[in-house]
């Protein structure tokens, strides 16, 4: 039988080496991450962008926009975007998507970004891929973390700039009872592939529905709504430098898997409140898709890629286009 003195002399010494242990697993798993590769998808979107403070620079294809305010437009997105790409890179990503969503797509300057070879673009949301159109192409599970910057507020956002949710006819979208705004639907998506949100720019407003719906997402606040259709925000390289840093600093809480992919219960109950009864009755012609009163469609959703595809057709394996 062991003394209790020499045994309770061997306890320090004993937890000493688990410690040592455990500290040395850990060093080895950032190690083998590390080796393996960082990759990271960047969603941008437009109107929380840096510099974009008026509904004309954001809609910029709307009907008697100034050509030199859209060209403007573009010129401030890609320079964002630059910026963005630039800072991951520093931090150490080993592989980066830019994908560009706003309207679709089409507002990144192709002459005018950044290039490296650790860093590919797809100027288009929607694309081919293995032979069918998807949404974000390139997105699977091997992504370490999804960036939303230039994201903006849900509908309805007191104190936000263009709030809005894939379409103005939409006034509310629910994931099993939640709110959510384009932020939430394509943290869902991603989390399909179990890629977790880690960085979201935009303004107070955006920043805020971020953090309240994904505690531990990292956030770069760059302007301010002064209304709905008018904000104001950082100076340009203040702005760049404030999400130079948030991004580092998303990537640092990728590396050591700090965040949870979005993963709500499946099936996913999902509604919509039409703005209009016209809106809700077209949505309600759409297969399985139920309507529940003069303004709100619900459907049943099996897979988190098809978050949206029930009510737009976006997602992963989308018919070809009319």
């Amino acid at each position: 039988m062991r003394r209790p003195e020499l045994q309770s002399a061997r306890l320090p010494a004993r937890r000493g080496f688990l410690k040592h242990m455990l500290a040395a697993g850990v060093a080895s798993a950032l190690h083998a991450q590390q080796a393996a590769g960082l990759k990271i998808y960047v969603h941008w979107d437009f109107d929380g962008a840096s510099g974009i403070f008026t509904r004309e620079l954001s809609w910029w294809w709307e009907p008697n926009v100034r050509p030199e305010v859209a060209a403007q437009a573009r010129e401030l997105m890609t320079a964002d975007a630059n910026s963005a790409s630039r800072a991951a890179l520093e931090a150490g990503v080993t592989e980066l998507i830019v994908c560009d969503t706003h309207h679709g797509g089409g507002n990144l300057l192709p002459n005018k970004v950044f290039k490296d070879p650790r860093l590919s673009y797809q100027f288009r949301s929607v694309a081919m891929e293995n032979g069918r159109r998807r949404w974000m192409p390139g997105l699977d599970q091997s992504f370490a973390g999804i960036m939303l910057p230039g994201h903006h507020a849900k509908p309805g956002t007191a104190g936000s700039f263009l709030p809005h949710n894939n379409t103005r006819e939409w006034a509310d979208f629910t994931i099993n009872g939640q709110s959510v705004g384009e932020i939430g639907v394509e943290a869902c998506y991603a989390g399909h592939w179990d890629v977790p949100l880690i960085f979201v720019q935009g303004d107070e407003a955006a920043c805020a529905e971020a953090q309240e719906q994904f505690p531990g997402v990292v956030t770069a606040a760059v302007k301010w709504a002064r209304s709905p259709e008018l904000c104001t925000g950082l100076e340009l390289e203040e702005a760049y430098r404030l999400t130079a840093e948030k991004v580092a600093e998303a990537v640092a809480k990728a590396r050591r898997r700090e965040l949870q992919p979005y993963k709500p219960r499946l099936p996913m109950t999902v509604a919509i409140r039409m703005s209009t009864m016209d809106a809700a009755a077209k949505a309600a012609t759409r297969p399985d898709v139920r309507r529940l009163d003069d303004h709100t469609v619900e459907a049943r959703v099996g897979r988190q890629c098809d978050i949206l595809k029930w009510i737009t057709g976006t997602g992963l394996d989308m018919d070809p286009p009319a």
